[in-house]
């Protein structure tokens, strides 16, 4: 009975939303959880990133962020923490177009800690009754950065993401 009900749920919760449906993921008092995971490259090595953040609306489709990474894998370690805040601009269409803007510290072990600031833009989907799915661009400065440590002090990355609600 239990591995029927888990079906279900799965099932319906990959059905496709109306915009109506998904409409409150994004509205003030509103909560959304997040996970990270991924790969990434610093100091000439691969990394694996794991994290977690969570965003609370606190005016319609205005969000503030914070969120965790740490990178392994590699050598030097690195911890990541990020305030943010988003504006999702049309809630009440299936495409939900997005701008967020973060700060970031960045611990790094045998290194000096560094900052950076950055904004991304892309676009929502819904995709469920209370998830959403995400595209983006993202683009990231890093502050007081010596390009001779670390390689290169500005960077553009895609964004994919979903999103849980509640």
């Amino acid at each position: 009975m239990n591995k029927l009900l888990l079906t279900f749920l799965l099932l319906f919760s990959m059905l496709p939303a109306r915009a109506a449906e998904v409409a409150g993921i994004f509205d003030q008092g509103s909560t959304q959880l997040s996970l990270l995971a991924g790969s990434g490259s610093a100091f000439n090595n691969n990394y694996l990133i794991l994290g977690a953040g969570a965003t609370y609306y606190v005016l319609d489709g205005v969000g503030v962020g914070l969120s965790y990474e740490n990178w392994s894998g590699s050598s030097p370690g690195i911890n990541r923490i990020s305030p943010s805040v988003q504006y999702v601009f049309d809630r009440t269409s299936s495409l939900q177009p997005y701008v967020s803007g973060f700060y970031r510290h960045a611990f790094i072990s045998g290194q000096p800690n560094i900052n950076s600031v950055g904004v991304s833009a892309g676009v929502f989907f819904a995709s469920g009754r209370s998830s959403i799915f995400g595209v983006g661009l993202a683009y990231e400065s890093y502050l007081n950065c010596q390009a001779a440590i670390y390689g290169s002090c500005r960077e553009t990355y895609p964004e994919v993401s979903f999103i849980f609600g509640f």
